[in-house]
């Protein structure tokens, strides 16, 4: 049996990433120090390991593919091929950022002021790249963690990735820049792409994440309407291009199913039942493939 190496990461981004894969149809399990976990598809061959090392891995062959995150194929330098872009990290569906951060109380408000200052962070040479084209000499160092205390210290300045920005105000840091935005990316090496079942599996993969982040935040929803109703019904939901209707035993009475976004749910189900509609049902989805 043909087998595709995938590297999934360990850590921050984990829980999320398995619970896509499984909304995308692929379940996998492991215990908390594991790092070839077990997963339901046995064409997979998957090893965990951090985000930061799996360009890497993917651009010298020893995984076919893997999931990691935007910046660390442009830290990383790595020559990879990315398949698509999955839209989530840890602490929900949006972009990460890296941003340049002081002390609160710092007089500087620029990254042109940090001119022959210290900056600490983990993504060194994205960093060194970025200064040395606004053409400011600084001395970069890496951060082995807890970055945000370095200020004002030990360093002058810090490059950290953030979401919301709550962790660098709770520790009293302001934002100057953002240097960059991150998402996450599903990534190979273009020799896994010459092989036509690999392609043809990293394709189907992608395929069904990029359906199940589709899913995410709509519903389906079912009814039976009085033909006489169907123009108001529709009326009510005017987003949907073509809802599916079909006809009941009753030739008087038709069924329809559509998808929408389960915020508008709690407003458009009591309009529908003021309008006829009868054996409504909302119900949740795993994934939307168009």
């Amino acid at each position: 049996m043909e087998k595709l190496k995938l590297g999934l990461p360990k850590g921050s981004l984990q829980e999320n990433t398995f619970e896509l894969f499984k909304k995308a149809g692929f379940k996998i399990y492991t215990e908390s120090r594991q790092y070839k976990p077990y997963c339901d598809d046995e064409e997979l061959d998957i090893t965990l390991v951090r985000a930061q090392e799996i360009p890497k891995y993917v651009e010298s062959g020893v995984f076919d593919c893997g999931i990691t995150g935007y910046d660390w194929i442009l830290e990383t330098n790595s020559k990879v091929k990315e398949i698509c872009e999955l839209l989530y990290a840890k602490s929900g569906f949006r972009p990460v950022r890296w941003v340049v951060a002081v002390a609160e109380n710092s007089d500087i408000n620029s990254v042109y002021q940090l001119k022959n200052k210290r900056v600490a962070t983990e993504l060194v040479n994205y960093v060194k790249r970025y200064f040395k084209k606004k053409r400011i000499p600084v001395k970069v160092e890496f951060s082995w963690g807890a970055t945000e205390v370095k200020v004002p210290d030990l360093v002058d300045a810090i490059v950290e990735l953030t979401e919301t920005g709550s962790s660098l105000k709770a520790n009293k840091l302001k934002i100057i820049e953002e240097i960059l935005v991150s998402t996450t990316r599903f990534i190979s090496n273009r020799a896994a792409l010459k092989n036509k079942w690999k392609k043809e599996k990293i394709e189907n993969i992608s395929m069904l994440l990029k359906g199940a982040l589709e899913a995410e935040g709509m519903v389906g929803l079912k009814m039976n309407i009085e033909k006489k109703n169907l123009e108001n019904i529709e009326k009510i939901l005017p987003s949907l291009k073509n809802p599916t209707i079909s006809q009941l035993s009753n030739p008087n009475w038709l069924a329809i199913e559509v998808v929408l976004k389960e915020t508008e749910v709690k407003k458009i189900i009591p309009l529908l039942k003021k309008c006829g509609a009868q054996g409504i049902i909302e119900y949740p989805l795993n994934k939307v493939v168009y």
